[in-house]
């Protein structure tokens, strides 16, 4: 099932909640919509799922038009982020109830529902809690039990929004993983909305990031990470470290002091240089780019991340820079920072 959006504009009074998207999504494809809140991602999922409705555009499923149909006729599989799973069902239950709502005649026969809720509880890996209720259930399988029932009706397409949000760090990280492997087996398209940019990036063939009701940039995740296309790509995925500078007859200065760096063909004019803290290399005093004075250090799991003072100007300026644990930075230290990559983009 291919899902092709067009000119689609969606406004709540004068806020564009929307702004003219177009977007393709391939059959088989999982897709993130990666974003901050209010950039649009779920306003976008639910018109492709048909629980909300555009002020103009397009969206069409093989070609066809959804927006001719309602939620009920797009045979759409929907994942909520707090579960909504019924308390007064089992777990058995929750999954069958979607096929025993259809309609008499495509409805299938009572041994058919009981193999086809028995196949999922496998797929999810959690057969042995048919007979338990919500409540007595983890988040996590709470969330997988969720999933197995938006699959009970075998839907055309799978719609997930921060299918993950509420759940703790580590459960996260392993639901991810499982998502990922679950899709691989069952290739339904799929498309899941999420403001956290690791879970875009480990789980979705490809990412769309969204800000401001329009689309930033569409790609592999290795793309939007390692190329983004614009100042805000850069900004929201990754941490990094945001200079600004001025960019004047292809030379590169902050706060009037000359940096040795190429402007990349960046314009004339104020700018601002990105660079991923993890690709910083601490050089001897005065052989950098940049000299700081070490202000504070803290372990982080296998490295540690200290804060720089700057020296810019008459003042400082103070970032964040990642470095190995095996390099014994002190608070007072002077040192010298060498980019080994970075991105320059105009100053909006």
């Amino acid at each position: 099932m291919t899902i092709e959006v067009r000119d689609l504009v969606k406004k709540y009074g004068s806020f564009a909640a929307l702004d003219h998207v177009d977007l393709k999504v391939e059959t088989g494809e999982l897709v993130a919509l990666l974003g901050p809140s209010g950039s649009g991602k779920t306003t976008l999922l639910r018109i492709i799922a048909g629980l909300d409705w555009p002020d103009s555009g397009s969206v069409t499923f093989d070609g066809e038009d959804a927006l001719s149909r309602g939620a009920g006729e797009r045979h759409v599989g929907f994942v909520f982020q707090h579960y909504a799973l019924f308390r007064h069902m089992t777990v058995f239950e929750n999954i069958a109830f979607g096929l025993r709502v259809q309609p008499r005649a495509i409805r299938p026969s009572e041994d058919k529902i009981r193999k086809r809720v028995m196949e999922l509880l496998d797929l999810v890996q959690l057969g042995w809690l048919a007979n338990r209720y919500p409540s007595q259930l983890s988040g996590g399988q709470r969330q997988r039990i969720a999933l197995a029932r938006a699959l009970a009706i075998e839907p055309r397409i799978l719609l997930l929004d921060e299918p993950f949000g509420a759940l703790d760090a580590k459960v996260r990280k392993e639901l991810r993983r499982w998502l990922r492997q679950l899709h691989e087996e069952i290739h339904v398209t799929s498309i899941f909305v999420t403001h956290d940019q690791e879970e875009a990036l480990e789980v979705a063939n490809r990412v769309v990031v969204m800000d401001k009701g329009k689309i930033e940039q569409i790609g592999s995740p290795g793309d939007v990470y390692d190329n983004p296309a614009t100042s805000f790509v850069h900004g929201f995925i990754g941490e990094s470290i945001a200079l600004p500078v001025q960019v004047s007859e292809g030379r590169v200065s902050l706060g009037g002091k000359p940096l040795n760096l190429e402007p990349h063909g960046a314009a004339s004019g104020p700018s601002t240089l990105f660079i991923r803290r993890h690709d910083v290399a601490l050089v001897p005093p005065g052989s950098g780019v940049i000299d700081g004075d070490v202000k504070h250090v803290r372990a982080f799991g296998p490295s540690q991340r200290a804060d720089v003072a700057l020296r810019v100007g008459e003042g400082e300026t103070l970032i964040e820079i990642d470095a190995p644990r095996d390099r014994d930075l002190k608070p007072g230290e002077v040192v010298s920072l060498q980019p080994r990559r970075y991105r320059i983009f105009a100053t909006a």
